[in-house]
């Protein structure tokens, strides 16, 4: 995509990977454009069937690059262009994807940077791992999509906790507070991450779409009419490839195998 975006796709997997370890793969306008396009090219190629977002070097993401922001003020800008352009496009590509998205954090995840990893469906984390909601450090309220996903992932009152007195969050307390989903020696991150993605990766793709979609749609509408959702979206899934080879297999006591359709 761009020197500090790479983007790759290898037997269903499409790995997107920021490549600014000198400046903590912070985000200046090229590379969050890149990690947009990224995400949305990603979202919308049917081979691709789990995303992974990963760093690489010391940090995950350290979030805006402060250098550029910094000129950016002095010429007069401010954030707005950047958050509906930039930033939004990119969670909504990911938290909507019809496809799981997995965060393999190597290190430090800041600011837009945590936000990012929040919006993935499930964290792997290196024990050197730490998230920093730093907004409010710098006279900033949240963007990124952290006040849609950090409610979800810890409740309001920590979520305004974490946002309003940030500090580090080592990584015990992140998973504590469920922030990650499971934690690894660094050295074994990247073989952890790439098995899980190529477990998902051969599994129900249409499916997993489903999943996604009726727990987000479950937590802001009612139970009624999270009910009649999931009879639609189970009917849809009833009638996919994957459901009916899955009851072949089971029935004649084989593994399934999934063709994401």
């Amino acid at each position: 995509m761009s020197d500090s975006v790479a983007y790759d796709v290898t037997e269903g997997v499409g790995t997107i990977t920021l490549n600014r370890p000198e400046a903590m793969n912070s985000l200046d306008s090229a590379t969050k454009a890149a990690l947009r396009d990224a995400a949305r090219e990603a979202a919308g190629d049917d081979s691709v069937r789990v995303i992974v977002v990963r760093g690489t070097g010391r940090a995950f993401c350290v979030g805006q690059d402060l250098k550029e922001h910094a000129a950016s003020l002095a010429a007069g800008q401010g954030l707005a262009d950047t958050v509906r352009e930039h930033y939004n496009p990119l969670l909504r590509a990911l938290v909507t994807a019809p496809k799981p998205v997995l965060a393999a954090v190597n290190g430090v995840a800041a600011g837009a940077g945590a936000a990012l990893a929040f919006a993935a469906d499930l964290r792997i984390a290196s024990d050197k791992a730490a998230f920093n909601l730093a907004f409010a450090n710098i006279g900033l309220t949240a963007d990124s999509g952290a006040s849609w996903t950090l409610p979800r992932l810890v409740g309001p009152a920590k979520a305004l906790e974490l946002l309003m007195l940030p500090e580090t969050i080592g990584i015990e307390q992140a998973a504590e507070l469920g922030l990650v989903h499971r934690v690894v020696p660094a050295e074994e991150l990247d073989a952890t991450v790439g098995e899980l993605a190529a477990r998902m990766a051969a599994g129900p793709t249409a499916a997993y779409a489903a999943i996604k979609q009726a727990v987000g749609f479950g937590l802001a509408h009612t139970l009624d009419e999270t009910l009649d959702l999931e009879a639609e979206l189970q009917d849809a899934c009833a009638a996919t490839e994957d459901h009916r080879n899955a009851v072949r297999a089971f029935l004649a006591k084989e593994k399934p195998a999934f063709v994401g359709r």
